[in-house]
């Protein structure tokens, strides 16, 4: 279905956003940026539909980038928001919904004995962090190329997504003394990690890596990595600190802990999560085991605090979120996932296009490459010019995709068979497309 879509109201508000916020965002990836054009407002959703300020309808496979695994508005998660908010907006003071959150978290993900709830995907890493450090004693963290853990000054080193987007190494703002204990390793690579440990004896207070890397498209650990990760870690007496905000509960009931479990000493100390327990409001959250957690105030000498940290209404939102994704939401996910990458990989590939699908659970990418990637520099390899010729003419037909070749694609439980039908009808079109060279 062409929507003949001429964006006239989106281009006058992003005219007006850039008067008034910097590049008109509010977060760089939405700039369209990486794929040309004018980023669309979108002013409702509905199940597995946004509509944008000119009244186009789209089928949505960013989901707010995973929070939305029920689809936008869910009549559940709705009205626990309402009722929340009828109680009241913020207290700052506990709350009951806090805990009943983060009795939750706890309760699907076995090594996560203590939680913190925080309002960002970036406050969860960068306190995992500090708890790694004030526990351990030690300075250095070890992160790997193209894993994005939020843009906390140590962290924004080869980090994939927005920053694989614009083509840089870093950022701007960014001090060397800031990033000089982080050690940058290639992913999927034994012998770096085995290397940097050597080299770093007795220093190395944490190793973090994203369970499922999706900030660079979806790399899935190689067989054995993670436990080595463990291992290796472990052995030279650092924490392992698993990065479970975009896997955590979308791809299973206990995300990719759920998916991968415990296998020898392959368990991470720290856990990271946000995005799906949030439920589309600002909650995440850090955990793990009771020891490492209690090092935080006011139990221990680590300071981290947040005025809006398990907001009643947002901590409502996430709980309704978690209470509702059943074993049957998830079943749906991996069919309903599992289908539109193929869906995708037929039209690409009769299109003549060079593609890699490459799944983790109900998350996948397609890479515009014609070799399986495993890390970073392998996934920079892709055409993103093909990328971006792809996603205008999904756009054009109806069906909303990440603005960028570097992200993961979200399906959602409200996406269903007519959902598929819409996406496989405007796939043709855009593999020819893609396939076109300008």
């Amino acid at each position: 279905m062409n929507i003949n879509r001429d964006d006239e109201i989106s281009r006058s508000w992003f005219a007006r956003a850039q008067e008034v916020i910097p590049g008109g965002v509010n977060s760089p990836v939405r700039a369209f940026h990486a794929v040309g054009g004018t980023p669309l407002f979108f002013v409702s959703g509905r199940g597995a539909e946004v509509v944008d300020a000119d009244g186009n309808s789209y089928v949505d496979l960013v989901c707010s980038w995973g929070p939305m695994i029920l689809g936008h508005s869910h009549p559940e998660v709705r009205e626990a928001v309402e009722a929340a908010v009828a109680r009241g907006f913020s207290f700052g003071a506990p709350s009951m919904a806090e805990v009943l959150l983060a009795e939750e978290i706890c309760s699907r993900v076995e090594p996560v004995e203590s939680v913190r709830l925080v309002s960002s995907g970036t406050e969860a890493t960068m306190s995992a962090i500090r708890v790694a450090r004030g526990f351990t004693g030690r300075n250095k963290i070890v992160k790997f190329a193209g894993c994005y853990h939020g843009h906390s000054d140590a962290l924004l080193a080869e980090a994939g997504s927005g920053i694989a987007t614009f083509a840089l190494p870093g950022s701007a703002g960014v001090t060397a003394g800031a990033a000089g204990d982080t050690i940058v390793l290639p992913y999927n690579d034994p012998d770096a990690l085995r290397a940097a440990f050597a080299a770093h004896p007795g220093e190395i207070a944490a190793v973090i890596t994203e369970a499922v890397p999706a900030n660079m498209g979806v790399v899935p650990p190689a067989a054995g990595f993670d436990t080595l990760i463990s291992a290796t870690a472990h052995a030279d007496g650092a924490l392992v600190i698993s990065d479970e905000v975009m896997t955590g509960f979308r791809v299973s009931r206990s995300g990719w802990y759920g998916i991968a479990g415990p296998d020898g000493q392959d368990t991470a100390d720290l856990f990271t999560f946000g995005k799906v327990i949030g439920g589309g409001l600002p909650v995440a959250a850090f955990g793990g085991r009771a020891e490492v957690m209690a090092v935080l105030a006011p139990a221990g000498p680590v300071y981290q605090a947040g005025t809006l940290s398990g907001n009643p209404v947002a901590s409502a939102c996430g709980l309704a979120t978690l209470q509702n994704c059943t074993e049957a939401v998830y079943t749906d996910l991996n069919h309903v996932s599992r289908a539109i990458g193929d869906l995708a990989t037929e039209a690409l590939s009769a299109a003549g296009v060079p593609h890699r699908l490459q799944r983790a659970g109900n998350l996948f990418s397609i890479f515009f490459v014609d070799s399986d990637v495993r890390d970073y520099d392998q996934a920079r390899t892709q055409d993103t010019a093909a990328y971006a010729r792809f996603f205008h003419a999904m756009l054009d037909h109806g069906v909303s995709l990440p603005p960028s070749a570097y992200e993961a694609w979200f399906v959602s439980a409200a996406h269903d068979e007519d959902s598929l039908e819409r996406i496989a009808a405007a796939l043709p079109a855009a593999a020819e497309a893609a396939a076109r060279v300008d």
